[in-house]
Formats: C-alpha cells, sequence, structure tokens
C-alpha cells in the first residue's frame, strides 16, 4: 500500500505536516498503534469517529511530546498527577484531568474532562513534537475490533482511508495504557493496562477506586471491546475446554505457557509464562486466528496480578456478548 511506509525521519516529518493540516496518521506507540489526528481541529477529530467507525459517545485520548505540553490542555493540573507524570511519564498512563476550554468537546465526547498521556515510543515522541499540535489518537483499529500492534494490520483493517501509516515494527507493550482518573480527594482506576495499577497505588500511597460500570468516562470502558469477529470464549477448566472442541468444528486455544499433552489446535502466549510476553502477544494471536478462519477461541484465565488484570480485562471485554 503506497500509505504504509517506514518510520524514517522524512517519512516522519511528511506524516507530521498532514496532521498538521487536519490529516489522520496511523504511528506506532509502546501500547499499540494509534490513529491520530490534532486534537484541536474539530474536523480532523471527526475524520477519526469516521473511519473507525467510532461512537461518538466515547472519549479519545491527547497524546502530548512534553510535560509542559499538559498545561495547556488541562483546567487545573493536582499535586498528585504532577506526581505521577514525574514516575511514569512518558510512558503507558493516561491520566483523566479537568479539560481547558482549548480542547473541542468532539475530543473528550461533551466530558468536562480530557484524557492525556505521554507515549515513550521514540516515533510517536518525533511525530507530536514535529507536528507541534496535541494528538488525539484511538487505537488504528475498526471500533470495538483487536488493537494493531503491528502496521500490517491497521493497513488491512483501515487501508487507504488513512493518510499515512509509520511502520516501526511490533509493539512492546501490546495492550493499551492504564487509565487514572483524578477527582478531588479521589483517585479511579478507569481502565487496567500497560503499568500495572500497583505502581500507581504504591506512588499515591493508597488503593485506586473503581467507577459505576454505567460511567464512560474514558476510552475502552464499553462492555465489549477489542473483540475479533470470531467468538472468544474464556474456558476455566480443561473440561470446559474440550467440551467446546466437541460443540466446534475449528477451536484454538490461547495459552499464557507451554503445556505438554494437550490436544488441539494451541497457541502459546509466552514461553516462559512472562505477563509481558502475553499482554505483548495477546492482541496479534487473537488478530491472526481471525485470518485463519476459526470458530471459536478459547483462552485459559491467567492471575490477575500486575499485568494480568489488564489482560483479564480485555479478555473479559472481547468473550462479551454481542
Amino acid at each position: 500500500m503506497r500509505n504504509l511506509l517506514p518510520a524514517t525521519e522524512e517519512n516522519v516529518r511528511r506524516a507530521a505536516e498532514i496532521l498538521r493540516r487536519g490529516g489522520l496518521v496511523a504511528f506506532p506507540t509502546e501500547t499499540v498503534y494509534g490513529l491520530g489526528a490534532n486534537a484541536l481541529d474539530p474536523r480532523a477529530v471527526a475524520r477519526i469517529y469516521e473511519v473507525k467507525g467510532r461512537p461518538s459517545f466515547d472519549p479519545l485520548i491527547v497524546h502530548v511530546a512534553s510535560r509542559e505540553d499538559v498545561h495547556r490542555l488541562v483546567e487545573s493540573l493536582p499535586p498528585e498527577a504532577e506526581a505521577l507524570m514525574s514516575e511514569f511519564w512518558p510512558g503507558p498512563l493516561t491520566l483523566v484531568l479537568p479539560k481547558s476550554d482549548a480542547v473541542p468537546p468532539i475530543t473528550t465526547a461533551g466530558l468536562p474532562t480530557v484524557a492525556v498521556r505521554m507515549p515513550s515510543h521514540p516515533v510517536a515522541l518525533r511525530l507530536i513534537s514535529l507536528a507541534g499540535v496535541p494528538v488525539a489518537a484511538p487505537s488504528a483499529n475498526p471500533f470495538g475490533y483487536v488493537s494493531p500492534t503491528s502496521a500490517r494490520q491497521v493497513a488491512e483493517t483501515l487501508g487507504d482511508r488513512v493518510d499515512v501509516i509509520l511502520d516501526a515494527g511490533r509493539t512492546s507493550i501490546g495492550v493499551e495504557s492504564t487509565i487514572v482518573a483524578l477527582r478531588g480527594d479521589d483517585a479511579f482506576l478507569l481502565r487496567p493496562g500497560g503499568l500495572p495499577a500497583e505502581e500507581v497505588e504504591r506512588v499515591l500511597g493508597r488503593p485506586l477506586k473503581l467507577p459505576s460500570e454505567s460511567d464512560v468516562m474514558a476510552p475502552g470502558m464499553l462492555k465489549r471491546h477489542y473483540a475479533p469477529r470470531t467468538r472468544v470464549i474464556i474456558v476455566n477448566s480443561w473440561e470446559e475446554y474440550y467440551r467446546l472442541r466437541a460443540m466446534y468444528g475449528r477451536v484454538l486455544l490461547l495459552l499464557p505457557r507451554p503445556l505438554h499433552g494437550v490436544e488441539g489446535d494451541v497457541r502459546f502466549l509466552s514461553e516462559r509464562g512472562d505477563m509481558g510476553e502475553v499482554a505483548a502477544n495477546l492482541f496479534g494471536a487473537l488478530y491472526e486466528a481471525d485470518r485463519e478462519g476459526y470458530e471459536v477461541i478459547a483462552v485459559m484465565p491467567v492471575p490477575e496480578v500486575g499485568l494480568g488484570r489488564a489482560i483479564m480485562n480485555r479478555l473479559r471485554k472481547a468473550s462479551a456478548p454481542r
């Protein structure tokens, strides 16, 4: 595809100019590939919703290249936000804060808050810096589908509806950022992600609260999300797995680590059972299973500690009823 380009300095500069002109650029972050537009340009942001088929009530994350850029986007910056930014930025942490008037309502889905983060991927940082504007960027895939961890996946699902797709190889983390909202004296975990919630709680010195399930306060909070077309079923026992194999013709089993003697089509998400590798490989495995025509993807759960919490969050959303 002509819009799929290696992330060279020349191409990153070209992409930055496209962002300034109101275009769409797919680019790598350390988590997943994002579909970016100038966050302060309502018409450019509207193209994100159009291309993804994303509902207008689902807010976007605004990406910045420096901590100083945040002051333009928020009405106030509480000390706890400063502490979290100092500890975890650049990195997979998104903070939800009261927005300034500079951020158009379409970017925040009409909410009085804005979700901001500073990615750690060098291509993302260079692109945002050269563009000179904050970049609104959800994952670069059709709404509700598996988030892309490679530029090829973006090209195959969004095609030429994106002006430029910058290819810098596979992403390293593989699940989206952790989202934390700060409201007065309260801190809420809106989405577990690439930064373990325990690390955030360590800096805050207290547990994170959970929001009401009815509130869509940040990206990824809908009950069904990150889902392939193939049905995903979380199996909690070998009996459940072999029952699925008896019911369906083609079943793929995803396991967090190698196990000997398992019958059927099996893929291991990590050779060592490392949760970082499991997270990095999960979306890619779901995407490839879709391409290969399985009827069901069976997945064994992992312990909900550290990154395991984010992994199980994605699996529950991927397996939720349509």
